[in-house]
């Protein structure tokens, strides 16, 4: 069911199914609701799904009262009470999960659980933030979908480029559409974001953790120095993929994701 409603005066769209334990996926940078679709395969009706389309993504108007990453789980937050929602368990993408860690700062008493889906709670590096500037100077003087069609293929790993390059394609066309605006308020506010690795020692709750082995975006060294960090951590390396693990092996983390929310249910 695809549901909408105003927030901070912008329509801000997201998607449920299903019925059971609340489960908030969180979508990652250049991508919309949609790209969790691969995952959610025989498990539509096991939990109840809640899929935001983040502002400045997917259906969401962009809103230009939001600067920081915080904003963006306030946002979220604004779903779980139109819901009637009490606690739920997030789990983000790339910059879903920077999102998703920020929120369960903000509001610890509302996460049931977390998962962080080829993510980090470590601040950019000085090297990362100049390519994020890098990346924000080159959206400025061209044209979106030209940085769209760069950024996407390199989030895979080499042998599913080369097994399945009509569907990186797709991707590319299907995200070709964002907005300036959007594109460079995402990189600031994950060039400017805290650590948030207090939050992995201070959570009570389950964290899940997915990597991939070619990831470059967030290197497995950085994912394995953090899933110790949990007091009950879930952790599961993906061979043979690189940043999109719910597209380049969706069967295999469709597998972790359901053993990690069936736990809450015991």
């Amino acid at each position: 069911m695809r549901k909408q409603q105003l927030y901070k005066g912008e329509p801000l769209v997201y998607e449920i199914r299903g019925a059971g334990l609340p489960v908030m996926l969180v979508h990652g940078f250049t991508e919309d609701r949609r790209i969790w679709y691969p995952l959610l395969k025989g498990m539509e009706e096991k939990y109840q799904w809640i899929l935001p389309d983040l502002p400045g993504s997917g259906e969401s108007a962009f809103n230009h009262s939001f600067a920081t990453l915080t904003h963006f789980s306030d946002a979220l937050n604004a779903i779980l009470e139109a819901e009637k929602i009490n606690e739920i368990v997030l789990i983000g993408h790339s910059m879903g999960g920077y999102i998703s860690l920020a929120f369960a700062e903000k509001y610890p008493e509302k996460t049931k659980g977390l998962g962080l889906f080829h993510s980090s709670a470590y601040p950019d590096s000085e090297e990362k933030k100049e390519s994020r500037n890098k990346n924000i100077r080159f959206i400025q003087k061209n044209e979106p979908s030209f940085f769209v069609e760069q950024a996407i293929p390199g989030l895979f790993s080499e042998r599913f480029k080369a097994e399945q390059p009509e569907e990186i394609r797709q991707l590319i066309d299907r995200y070709a559409n964002f907005s300036r605006e959007s594109l460079v308020l995402y990189l600031e506010a994950m060039r400017n974001r805290p650590a948030t690795t207090e939050v992995l020692k201070s959570i009570s709750q389950p964290v899940l953790f997915i990597m991939g082995e070619e990831d470059k975006a967030v290197p497995i060294k950085d994912s394995l120095e953090q899933c110790h960090l949990p007091r009950i951590s879930y952790i599961h390396i993906l061979t043979h993929a690189a940043h999109m693990g719910m597209i380049e092996n969706s069967f295999l983390c469709n597998s972790f994701v359901d053993q990690f929310l069936s736990a809450f249910s015991v």
